[in-house]
């Protein structure tokens, strides 16, 4: 079902990571929105399905403030994740087009079919613009029985990685290796983003003990997954 039209001005925000190297091509900063009514059984971040949650921001505002970060961090490019960053296409839209602007690279997930993407887009300004400013889109719904273990950054066999510009056109996807990022913070929060086997993960969190994570500060990708994003728990004390 085609998704339905949100407004330009605003878009709801999960998380944005300023920079990491495990969401897409070079150092990049991710995105992540807030709402997905796709909800693939084994989603990796069902926290993220909830419209309410996240923070409204004006588009107008936010996007140029955000994209100087993202140029002055000296990243390649952004990532739109969510969440289903094609539910908010037209606030999105504007950002990568304000990031495509400043030299930017943009990478975007959706649990669409670009078949589908593409048809919509005839009629549909948003989705168009979207695709438009996307130099590399990971697409498809998320498949728990098709675990993808040769392609970086996406979940399952049935997703597909696009070269929509000339930007990645070259990219080898089977040559770029998964990543998965730790950082804590000075609060002891620890954040988890990007991909790796589960049981690299579990040997890596291992000494962390036991996680207390809760529904709207954890992004981690559970259950039956080879990834792990954006997850926030409270350090051991």
């Amino acid at each position: 079902m085609i998704p339905a039209a949100t407004s330009p001005a605003t878009l709801r925000v999960a998380r944005v990571l300023t920079a990491t190297e495990a969401e897409g091509p070079g150092l990049r900063m991710a995105i992540w929105v807030q709402g997905c009514t796709i909800r693939c059984p084994g989603c990796f971040n069902p926290q993220l399905w909830a419209s309410a949650g996240g923070s409204d921001v004006s588009v107008a505002d936010w996007s140029p403030a955000i994209l100087a970060d993202a140029v002055a961090a000296g990243v390649e490019g952004i990532t739109l994740l969510g969440g289903e960053p094609f539910e908010q296409a037209a606030a999105l839209a504007i950002v990568a087009a304000g990031a495509r602007a400043r030299g930017l690279s943009v990478m975007t997930f959706t649990g669409y079919d670009y078949a589908d993407l593409r048809d919509w887009a005839r009629h549909r300004p948003d989705i168009a613009d979207l695709l438009t400013h996307t130099d590399l889109l990971a697409d498809g719904p998320y498949r728990a029985d098709l675990v993808d273990r040769e392609r970086p950054w996406i979940g399952s066999t049935n997703q597909g990685l696009r070269a929509l510009t000339d930007r990645y056109r070259d990219l080898e996807f089977t040559t770029v290796p998964d990543r998965v990022e730790v950082r804590v913070g000075a609060d002891g929060t620890i954040a988890v983003n990007g991909w790796g086997d589960v049981d690299a993960l579990d040997a890596l969190l291992h000494d962390l003990g036991r996680r207390a994570d809760q529904p709207r500060s954890t992004y981690l990708r559970l259950p039956n997954s080879t990834s792990a994003s954006a997850a926030s728990t409270p350090a051991p004390k």
